[in-house]
This record gives C-alpha cells, structure tokens and sequence, in this order.
C-alpha cells in the first residue's frame, strides 16, 4: 500500500530501499537469531534482531545516517543538530565523524552517562555535546531553538521522511535474512519512527505481516495520539525507559500509524526489568530498557502455536550502575518485594518476635531502617522483605495481621513508593 496522505507521501517502500542501499556501508546487518527462551515459553517461533550489536549498539545510525547523507553543500557547511534521549545522538555522532560535518547535540541530564560518554567517542572533534533540562523534549526544545539562532540542520529522532525510511531497512532487513517475511513483527516504540518504517515497508511489501508496536507504559505517547486522533503532550511520563520516554508522537509518525492502525501494547517497567534480567541471565544479551522493550510484551501478547515472531533488541546501551534499580523494579513487579512501616514497641526483644513471628522460613529482610522518635512508647521503621514466591505473599500479610505489631503496607501507587524505587 502507498501512501497517499499529504504529510506521508515521501515515505514508501521504495524510499526504503534506496535507505537501505545508501546506509550499506556504515550499518552494520546484524544478526537474527532464533531464541529458545521465548520460543519454550510462548509455543511460536521467535527471532530476536538484534540491533544492539550496530557499530553505535542501537538501530538509531539506521535513520541518523539516511539523513545527514542526503544533505547537500550548504547544509553541511552550516551543520546539524540534534536533540537526543542518547541513542539517537550516538548515531548522529558517527554520522558527522564518517561524513566530516560539524555537529551539536542536545541531550536531557537523565541521560546515563555511559551513552553521553559514547557520543563524544563517536564524534571526536566533530560534535559538541549540550546537556539540558529533564527530558527528551526538553532537549528538543532546546535543539529547535538553537537551529533557529545558527541556521542548522534539525536532525530529527523519527519526525522526518529521511529518518523513518532509514529505521525501515531494519524490516527490509529481516526478510532478507529470513528469506520470508514472519508472521509478527514486534517493535519498540518511543517517537514511533521505527514503527512507521516497519509499517510503511511491510504494508507495501507483505501486507499480511501482523507489525504490534510496544510502548513503555509509563511513556505510552503514540496509543494517546491514536485515542485523541493526532498528536497529544503527556503531562507526565516516567522516563525509566530512555532510549523510548517521549512525551508526544510525532506528527509524520502518526499519520503513519494512523493510515496502518497497528496494534499498540503499553508494557509496565517493571516487566521490561524482568525481560532485561531475563535476557542477560538466559541469553547473554545486555540490552538497555527499551532494548528489551519488543520482546517483553511476549508476556502479554500471546502469539499462535507455530507463529513466526521477531522481535527487535533495539538498544544495548545500558549503564551497569542502573542494575541494582532494574532489579529493584523487577522484584516489585512480580510481586517478590514489599515495602512496610513497622512501629515496633520500644521494649527488648521487639524486632526479635518480628523476626520469629513474621518472616516465613524463605522471606528475607532486605531493608530496614529504624529511627527512634522521642516517643517512648513506639519506634518506626522502614522495612523491606523479600519473599521466596510471590504466591507467599497472602500468607505474610496474614501473619503480619496476627502480629500485635502495627504496620502499615506501603502500596507501589504511593507517592512515598517512588523514593524507595
């Protein structure tokens, strides 16, 4: 199917495959590999494609490289800008070193250093890096308004025609690989230019393929685009998920997704950390959160017996100081870690009954933090455990109830939750 829409008629298959021809030589085919794990657990074959494994560990110098190559004279004498969660900034790096064009990028300070480390890496003498604000769009602003003061080139994460049918050749990719096209494609999704890519090539090339978006439910901007009928600002997002915590859809993408309506999953963090967990630990594969974004939906979509799947790893830029939190969150989501106010009795022997009373033989205390107040009577603390079965649960808060101890259950929807996690 071609485009007709106005706004979208630039992107076509066959703008995808000249993408294809023209980023060959800086991007990298990167393997697809069939994965057991999701294969036993799900009944259908699946593939992970793996596009952390590109020269900048993420598919974004796909759509980054497409653009900067198409500028002419002037406009890579006046150079580009970028804004930049840090994936898309790592492919507009490698593209002004490969192609010798001066570059700027904007990213927000929640950034993991390890991916600002990596731009300057790839950049060298070519790229400046700009650290501003909180978010994408914070940086994005801040892109915009320094294009407007030095006539630069905007390069954009995936609100362009050049960027989308870059990220496309990943499709375009996979079928070559495969020799067919799969039955489902499952693709992350944070400004939706990797989506609109897949969508507009496959939906050209093999209508029948099933292509289901996945977004970060805490950032889960291209559902709200869809449901308001265009493009919508989040009021807030939780920006955990980097490489996809973008606060509203772009206008080119939308109408992409809007002409497919594909089907869009909005994954809870919490379970993105345990596929994270569960692709390092079983397959070796250190994605970032929106890396393991694709393949974590497999918990709540459930494909056919026999169905061939894909998903795409579309990042391995991880921060290895952010594990202890991805853990963290993985425990909670799966019901394997709570939180509690404890008022123990100012009495010896107090925190000993808790101990003999309270914990079942494989709970553990994982946090505790007492302060005594100057009642005599009551001391609170903060107590995490760690229950060996989240099926445990019911009979913790039992015991917990039989306790003369008052505590109180901290709930994951509590303001307070959030600065335990």
């Amino acid at each position: 199917m071609t485009l007709t829409n106005a706004a979208t008629n630039k992107i076509t298959a066959a703008t995808i495959d000249d993408a294809a021809a023209r980023v060959g030589g800086v991007v990298r085919t990167t393997p697809l590999e069939p994965n057991d794990r999701l294969s036993g657990r799900t009944g259908a074959h699946v593939w992970l494609k793996r596009e952390d494994l590109q020269p900048v560990r993420s598919y974004k110098i796909r759509g980054a490289y497409n653009f900067i190559a198409q500028l002419d004279d002037d406009e890579r004498a006046a150079g580009v800008i970028a804004a930049s969660a840090g994936n898309h900034g790592q492919g507009v790096a490698l593209a002004c070193a490969q192609l010798g064009i001066r570059g700027q990028i904007y990213v927000p300070g929640t950034t993991p250093r390890q991916k600002r480390d990596r731009m300057r890496h790839l950049g060298g003498d070519f790229v400046e890096l700009v650290v501003v604000g909180n978010t994408y769009d914070d940086a994005a602003t801040a892109a915009k308004e320094a294009a407007a003061r030095s006539g630069a080139t905007i390069v954009s994460a995936f609100d362009d025609a050049r960027t989308i049918a870059g990220q496309g050749t990943v499709a375009h990719e996979i079928v070559e690989q495969l020799g067919f096209a799969p039955d489902t494609l499952l693709v992350p999704v944070g400004g939706g230019g990797l989506l609109a890519g897949c969508l507009t090539w496959l939906g050209e090339r093999y209508p029948s393929t099933r292509v289901i978006g996945v977004e970060p439910a805490g950032a889960a901007c291209l559902a709200a685009a869809l449901q308001s009928g265009g493009p919508r600002q989040l009021p807030n997002i939780d920006t955990f998920v980097d490489g996809a915590a973008v606060s509203r859809a772009g206008d080119l993408t939308y109408a992409v997704a809007a002409l497919h309506r594909p089907q869009l999953y909005a994954v809870p963090e919490g379970r993105i950390c345990s596929e994270m967990l569960d692709l390092y630990q079983s397959d070796g594969i250190i994605a970032e959160p929106a890396g393991a974004l694709a393949s974590s939906v497999l918990g709540q979509y459930t494909p056919a017996a026999g169905e061939k799947v894909v998903a795409i790893v579309s990042g391995g830029n991880n921060d290895v100081s952010r594990y202890a939190e991805i853990v963290e969150r993985s425990l909670v989501f799966e019901g394997r870690k709570h939180y509690f106010l404890v008022n123990f009795p100012q009495e010896p022997g107090a925190l000993r009954r808790f101990l003999d009373e309270v914990l079942g033989p494989d709970d553990d205390i994982t946090r505790f933090e007492y302060v005594k107040r100057s009642n005599r009577e009551l001391g609170p603390a903060l107590v995490g455990i760690e229950i060996g079965q989240p099926s445990d649960y019911p009979y913790l808060l039992a015991r917990l109830n039989a306790s003369p101890i008052n505590v109180e259950v901290v709930s994951p929807d509590s303001p307070f939750y959030r600065f335990l996690v």
